[in-house]
């Protein structure tokens, strides 16, 4: 039960002493003894102080969305949000680029997740083990996130970097919420991903149930009908300080608002007026409270001065480029005509 949890623990260890092992000993000291054992005293001493400097040096996953940039509108991550303690992280699962994260390191908690909507049937993975990012431990670490060790206790380095599912142990009447949700992705691999806890929040259960989940499918459903193109998704929270304590000390904390934004450049211009008009973009926020709370659906700007009343945002925030333009479908259509002549 333990063994997954003393491999990543003594891997440094192990490493050294490989290296130990194979250290091949100049010809000048290969006959002096003294000289030998000062030689085996600085090979074992090195893997010791790296160990040390993965504990000091704090671990950042980048300071930039660069690597992941394809997941925003225009390659343009939403603009505005202030943190002293942010890191930017690109969601890496099977050696493949997910969607991204915007991660508040001090208070473990995600801001937003960005993701490319994908036409999906809205099945849930039952099957998927629950991850970490190993990257906010240490720069040193895989980039593709990795399942939580079997253990009755996570290893130290893990629980300080993030939270763990211990934390969730006494969250009576809270559940797992993900930002990027897998019904709304159709790949298995592409489910999978979403199971980190970096891209999951504490909601109420009854909200949960009653309001955001069907709100989840209602946004589902209306971008597989009428998306021709790709839908840039954000999710993301406002928080009011509350917070559920493990070992006297803030582990949960609780968001205020949850919050989405969706972005649909190519859409059906035949589509009914009731729905033609959340195109090419809309938004919505709800109260993360008992049930009662519906999801309240909004055009993008007044999602966004939304937010600016309830989060700690510069006054030129805004989710998406421009705020999304849409595509025109006969400027395309002569443009493609063009070509062919």
């Amino acid at each position: 039960m333990h063994s997954s949890t003393s491999v990543h623990t003594t891997g440094w260890f192990k490493w050294g002493l490989m290296k130990m092992k194979v250290a091949v000993l100049p010809s000048s000291v290969a006959g002096n003894s003294s000289c030998v054992r000062m030689h085996l005293f600085f090979t074992s001493l090195f893997p010791i102080t790296l160990l040390m400097a993965s504990h000091l040096v704090s671990a950042t996953v980048s300071k930039s969305f660069k690597e992941c940039s394809q997941f925003f509108y225009m390659q343009t991550p939403p603009a505005g949000i202030r943190g002293t303690s942010l890191k930017w992280i690109c969601q890496k699962y099977a050696d493949k680029l997910r969607y991204a994260t915007l991660y508040d390191s001090s208070r473990h908690l995600p801001l937003y997740s960005a993701y490319i909507f994908k036409k999906s049937d809205g099945k849930r993975r039952m099957d998927t083990p629950w991850m970490y990012e190993p990257q906010l431990l240490s720069n040193d670490e895989s980039s593709n996130m990795k399942a939580l060790p079997l253990s009755e206790k996570t290893p130290p380095l893990i629980e300080d970097s993030q939270l763990v599912l211990e934390d969730y142990t006494d969250a009576v009447g809270y559940r797992r919420g993900p930002l990027n949700p897998d019904l709304h992705q159709a790949e298995p691999d592409d489910k999978s991903s979403t199971y980190t806890l970096t891209n999951i929040v504490p909601l109420i259960t009854d909200f949960l149930e009653t309001s955001w989940n069907p709100y989840l499918d209602i946004v589902r459903r209306r971008l597989n009908n009428f998306c021709h193109g790709k839908s840039f998704v954000v999710t993301g929270v406002t928080v009011s300080g509350a917070a559920i304590q493990r070992n006297n000390r803030d582990r949960l904390i609780i968001p205020k608002h949850l919050w989405l934004a969706y972005c649909c450049p190519q859409f059906d211009h035949n589509s009914p007026y009731e729905v033609r008009f959340m195109f090419p973009s809309y938004g919505g926020y709800a109260l993360n409270e008992q049930a009662g709370f519906s999801v309240v659906e909004v055009p993008l700007k007044t999602l966004e001065t939304f937010l600016r009343s309830q989060t700690d945002i510069d006054s030129d925030m805004a989710i998406f480029y421009k705020g999304c333009v849409a595509e025109n479908p006969l400027k395309k259509k002569r443009d493609l005509t063009n070509v062919l002549v």
